[in-house]
């Protein structure tokens, strides 16, 4: 096993002076509503000794999605075993895996009621296969007690970890989405640990092996991209084949994270979002507040009209 430093907030990051994180714009608004819903979202949550993303990763939409009962499920624990300079995540040394998690998901799954789930994880370098196998074990598990739900993973990239993707994959998640974060000449700062290449080819490994599937990937704008980067990395996704791409502002989580380079306004998302259209996904969601996972289920609703909306329809014979 690697050798990682005590479970520490990005330590590399420690020689970085802290930097004010820059003043919101009105148009960036953040959900802090703790209904009573909210409150059972949690308290189902700790009962089955479950992380989530919205939590760790300092979602600004938790009180929303929570509010409806929506929960993005991070699984391995919430330690990783990188550094990303804009994610909130803690990074240091995981613990082992815990061999019932897959049962308490499928348990909170059933208790909260989800239609559609969105399952997510930590980096596990460590792991000699990048935790595929208890991905697929997740999945499985939830659709044994949750028949009827539909089941989206947002998966890590398993770079070094040879074909062990391809586990999940054949677990038939309904989505397999992977996110490729950030425009590529911005990776060495923002993504260090990952490889652009790597992740694309994840994403079209991930549709040549089962191409009745849906796949995904999501962008952070703000981060000193330019508009023709956009729409490069953009042509790289639909050649490898994504169907739905989500592009949403960068917030920045503390001082000591990636600065803010600039708040993109909303008609520069609409632009945006013309352009991904244009490109032929199936689904595009592009707003300063949108997440990979926000609002999922009505995302994949809409990328199932528009599978149909492509399909000839068949001859009635009898006609």
């Amino acid at each position: 096993m690697k050798d990682f430093p005590e479970r520490l907030r990005h330590p590399e990051k420690a020689h970085r002076p802290a930097q004010e994180t820059a003043r919101k714009p009105s148009w960036i608004r953040v959900s802090r509503a703790e209904s009573p819903e909210y409150g059972e979202t949690r308290r189902i949550l700790k009962a089955n000794a479950l992380s989530t993303v919205c939590e760790e990763a300092a979602c600004p939409n938790r009180g929303e999605c929570w509010s409806n009962r929506h929960a993005t499920m991070m699984i391995m624990g919430e330690t990783c075993t990188r550094g990303c300079s804009f994610c909130n995540v803690a990074t240091g040394k995981p613990d082992a895996l815990d061999a019932f998690e897959p049962g308490r998901v499928a348990q909170a799954v059933a208790k909260l009621g989800l239609n559609h789930v969105v399952i997510t994880s930590v980096d596990r370098d460590d792991l000699d296969d990048g935790g595929a196998a208890h991905f697929a074990r997740t999945i499985r598990a939830v659709r044994h007690q949750n028949p009827t739900t539909t089941i989206e993973v947002l998966v890590p990239d398993f770079l070094h970890k040879g074909t062990a993707w391809t586990v999940v994959v054949d677990a038939a998640p309904d989505v397999f989405n992977h996110n490729l974060e950030c425009v590529p000449r911005l990776y060495p700062s923002v993504r260090p640990g990952a490889r652009y290449y790597q992740s694309l080819r994840l994403l079209d490994d991930a549709k040549r092996r089962n191409p009745q599937g849906f796949t995904k990937s999501g962008l952070m704008v703000g981060l000193g991209e330019s508009f023709e980067e956009l729409r490069q990395v953009m042509d790289d996704m639909r050649a490898a084949g994504v169907d739905f791409i989500t592009v949403g502002q960068y917030l920045q989580p503390t001082p000591q994270h990636h600065k803010v380079d600039r708040f993109v306004p909303p008609e520069e998302f609409r632009r945006i979002a013309e352009m991904a259209r244009s490109k032929g996904f199936l689904a595009v969601s592009a707003t300063p507040m949108t997440r990979s996972s926000f609002h999922a289920g009505a995302d994949f609703a809409r990328l199932q009209a528009a599978r149909r909306a492509q399909t000839p329809a068949m001859e009635n014979p009898n006609a």
